[in-house]
């Protein structure tokens, strides 16, 4: 079985900015790509899942979500990383038209990591998450994930007993 380090979008990859759809406003986390590159030399799998509530609150499509993502995979290839998959859940339950549900993948639920378990026939026990919020790391926990990270700028920690809070993503590449 194979291991994948498990990020989310917003807060992780890049600055939230809320409902982030264009490529113009993307701007990356200071560390990400050495962090990943790190990952891969040590075999992990990189996925993303993010939850997109903005296509459920009708503030941008689809296809705005999966031009910004070609985007962003464009952007880790020029800097010699592969991102393996990306996971997104559209669903809001308080969201408008077919969007408005309350999906098992839409995090705190675990059902992306879930769904990236079977389709990669990953061990989640050898696999590593990365959040910036809570629910994030609730979902990564339900899925079976061990090591959890929650990137935050705050000064104090905020760690619970299995959420270890980094305030820089380099601070992981020692640990893969």
């Amino acid at each position: 079985m194979k291991k994948a380090l498990f990020l989310d979008r917003d807060g992780v990859i890049n600055e939230d900015t809320g409902y982030l759809h264009r490529p113009e406003d993307f701007r990356f986390k200071d560390g990400i790509f050495e962090l990943c590159r790190a990952a891969k030399e040590q075999e992990y799998l990189l996925i993303v899942v993010t939850n997109q509530s903005g296509i459920a609150r009708g503030y941008y499509s689809e296809e705005a979500y999966q031009k910004l993502t070609d985007w962003m995979r464009e952007r880790f290839l020029e800097k010699g990383v592969r991102i393996d998959d990306i996971y997104h859940c559209p669903y809001y339950e308080k969201g408008i038209g077919e969007y408005a549900v309350d999906s098992p993948d839409r995090k705190p639920n675990p059902g992306m990591f879930l769904k990236a378990k079977e389709q990669h026939d990953l061990d989640l026990s050898h696999s590593i998450a990365i959040g910036d919020r809570e629910t994030d790391a609730e979902a990564a926990r339900r899925a079976g994930i061990e090591c959890i990270f929650q990137l935050s700028d705050k000064a104090e920690d905020l760690s619970h007993a299995d959420v270890r809070v980094i305030h820089d993503l380099r601070e992981v590449i020692d640990l893969l």
